[in-house]
């Protein structure tokens, strides 16, 4: 029986980057499910903070030399990969120049949003997609780890729904409590609208902020999971509206196994 594939998709994992509550939870679901006889792929981007010597990254040429075009500007899509030898598994990491080599996540270090986060998002989720496109790995469920990842279930839903490659691809969105105060530049818009996605797509998109960038994630999940004790009420209340298959928050550590049964349904 072939295995079933997951993709994971996290803006953060352990231990290429500090601790945080989603980064060790990006790191330790995929080793647990792979445990579980699945194949998986796990990818993050390449931020300035990962630190490319001690962590042993390298280029994947077969992979980089794509352009992405976004704000009417080509950038380069260069993909690395490094090994995390406990758990033997791999990390893709999405790296550019103009995007991810600055010393932040995603903010400076003020505390302050950085302004381009709008381009970010969109060339991190536009990039990891085209990448396993390359790569020819069909995902049976892509799993999407924090709000720069809020915009994989929209592209897989309709950007990418004539690719026979992700024509069955169920997708799950999983929220924490990362909210930013900011508003993200409106012309965000205009560059997730590509072929397969329109405007009337992306109209929960309405004020460009925390909270409808993540509806927009929900809206074209399959299935939501509450990582963080504390979320948004609204975007609770988003998920009962939607009438989205959801997960509630779990405090103890058998979340592993209720993932794993949501996948089952999903499948």
């Amino acid at each position: 029986m072939e295995k079933k594939k997951i993709l994971f998709i996290s803006q953060e994992i352990v231990p290429f980057l500090p601790k945080s509550e989603m980064s060790v939870r990006a790191r330790k679901l995929p080793q647990g499910i792979q445990e579980k006889g699945r194949e998986i792929r796990t990818f993050m981007p390449r931020y300035g903070l990962v630190n490319e010597r001690r962590n042993q990254l390298h280029e994947v040429i077969r992979l980089s030399g794509m352009n992405l075009i976004i704000n009417d500007t080509d950038h380069q899509l260069i993909i690395k990969v490094a090994s995390i030898q406990a758990a033997r598994m791999q990390v893709y990491f999405i790296d550019n120049e103009d995007y991810f080599q600055r010393k932040g996540i995603l903010k400076d270090n003020k505390g302050k949003d950085f302004a381009d986060n709008d381009e970010r998002a969109v060339f991190f989720a536009r990039g990891v997609l085209e990448t396993v496109e390359k790569l020819r790995w069909a995902p049976d469920i892509i799993h999407c780890c924090g709000w720069l990842s809020s915009l994989v279930p929209l592209f897989v839903k309709k950007a990418y729904a004539v690719d026979p490659l992700f024509a069955k691809t169920k997708v799950v969105y999983s929220l924490f409590n990362e909210e930013f105060k900011s508003k993200l530049n409106p012309k965000i818009a205009d560059n997730i609208v590509t072929e397969g996605v329109s405007k009337e797509d992306i109209s929960e998109l309405k004020d460009f902020s925390y909270e409808s960038l993540n509806n927009i994630g929900i809206q074209y999940a399959d299935a939501v999971i509450q990582e963080s004790e504390n979320v948004a009420p609204e975007l609770l209340d988003f998920i009962k509206a939607k009438e989205k298959y959801f997960l509630p928050y779990q405090s103890d550590d058998s979340y592993l196994e209720s993932y794993n049964d949501l996948y089952e349904k999903l499948l």
